[in-house]
C-alpha cells in the first residue's frame, strides 16, 4: 500500500531486511507505483525484477526503466507467476523478494476501480478481469455471502449483511460502492475506528482478487527462488494476510508451536528453510502513522533462507 506520493510503507525497514548489495538480484512482487523498487535501486547498484497485476502499474514501470535502464525490469503478472517469471528473467536465485500486500493507494483513491465507499462500480479487481464484486453480490445466495463476509471479512454480523443484501437485491441491482456502503451502514451499528462496511468491502475485495490463495502461491515461489542468505519481506494490512505469513514463515523456520497431547509432535519435523530475522512483526513508526494513517494497521514480517 503506498500513499498518494507513492511511498510505500515501511520503505526503510524494507530495505534494511532485504539488505541489497552491489551486483544482487532482487524482486519487487508488488510494484504498484514503484516504491519498493525505487528505493531498492537507490541503495545499491542492484538489479530489480518487478510484477504487478494491475495494468495500471505499468506506465510508472516504464517510467522507472528509462531512469534506471538495464538495472530494472517490470513483468504485468500475479504472484502465483513469480517462480517462472523470475527464472524466465534470470532472476533466480534471487537475493531479495518484497511483498507489499493489500490494495495500493492508486487503487483506493480511484473511485472508479470501486475499493472505497465513494461512488463508483463494485469492481475491485486488482488486474481488472474475471467477476467483479458486483457479480458476487448479484450471484451469491445469502448462505454463500454470509460464509464470504465471514470468512474473508471476520465480520461478527456476516448474517445480517447477507440478509440485507438479498433483501434489497430483490428491489433493484446493487450497483455501486456508495449504495453497498450506505445499505451496511443502515443496519449495522457504528463503529468509530473504521466504517460499517469496511470488513464487507474487505472481504468482497479479498475473494474477487483470490488473495490469500495468491500470497500462499506467492511465499512458496519466492521460497523456491531465493538463494541460500537470501532476504524475504513481507508487509500486510489485515490479520488474516498476517497470520498467513506468520504461519508460513514459523512453519518453515521451525518455530511452530509444538503439539499438545491431543496431536503430538512429528517425530521427524521438516529441515528449517528460513530463518526469522525478527520475533514479532515489525511496526511502522508513530512519524510514518501520523504523515500516513493508513500505515497504522502495517506490519512486516521477514527473514533469510537458509542453504537447506
Amino acid at each position: 500500500m503506498t500513499t498518494g506520493r507513492h511511498i510505500p510503507v515501511m520503505a526503510p525497514e524494507v530495505v534494511a531486511a532485504i539488505g541489497p548489495r552491489a551486483g544482487g538480484h532482487y524482486v519487487d512482487a508488488t510494484f504498484g507505483r514503484g516504491g519498493y523498487s525505487r528505493a531498492l535501486l537507490a541503495s545499491a547498484p542492484c538489479r530489480v525484477l518487478a510484477l504487478d497485476c494491475d495494468p495500471a502499474a505499468e506506465s510508472a514501470a516504464a517510467a522507472l526503466g528509462r531512469d534506471c535502464g538495464g538495472r530494472f525490469r517490470f513483468r504485468h503478472a500475479r504472484f502465483s507467476e513469480l517462480e517462472s517469471i523470475a527464472f524466465d528473467e534470470a532472476f533466480a536465485p534471487a537475493d531479495g523478494v518484497a511483498f507489499d500486500l493489500g490494495v495500493s493507494s492508486a487503487q483506493l483513491d480511484d473511485p472508479q476501480r470501486g475499493f472505497s465507499f465513494a461512488p463508483g462500480p463494485l469492481d475491485m479487481r486488482m488486474s481488472v478481469e474475471g467477476p467483479t464484486a458486483g457479480d458476487l453480490i448479484a450471484g451469491l445466495d445469502q448462505d454463500q455471502l454470509a460464509d464470504l463476509i465471514r470468512r474473508y471479512g471476520e465480520e461478527p454480523r456476516a448474517r445480517r449483511v447477507a440478509r440485507a443484501i438479498v433483501a434489497a437485491r430483490r428491489e433493484a441491482p446493487i450497483l455501486t460502492t456508495d449504495r453497498l456502503a450506505a445499505l451496511i451502514a443502515s443496519i449495522t451499528p457504528a463503529d468509530s475506528r473504521i466504517h460499517p462496511a469496511t470488513r464487507t468491502f474487505q472481504a468482497l475485495r479479498i475473494a474477487v482478487n483470490d488473495e490469500l490463495g495468491e500470497l500462499e502461491r506467492g511465499l512458496a515461489a519466492a521460497e523456491t527462488i531465493l538463494a541460500p542468505g537470501g532476504r524475504l519481506a513481507v508487509v500486510s494490512f489485515h490479520s488474516l494476510e498476517d497470520r498467513a505469513v506468520k504461519h508460513f514463515l514459523r512453519a518453515r523456520s521451525g518455530t511452530l508451536p509444538s503439539g499438545s497431547r491431543h496431536r503430538p509432535p512429528e517425530a521427524t519435523p521438516p529441515q528449517a528453510s528460513f530463518r526469522l530475522l525478527h520475533r514479532r512483526a515489525v511496526r511502522p513508526g508513530a512519524v510514518e502513522i501520523a504523515a500516513n494513517p493508513r500505515a497504522r494497521s502495517a506490519r512486516m514480517r521477514a527473514a533469510e533462507k537458509l542453504a537447506a
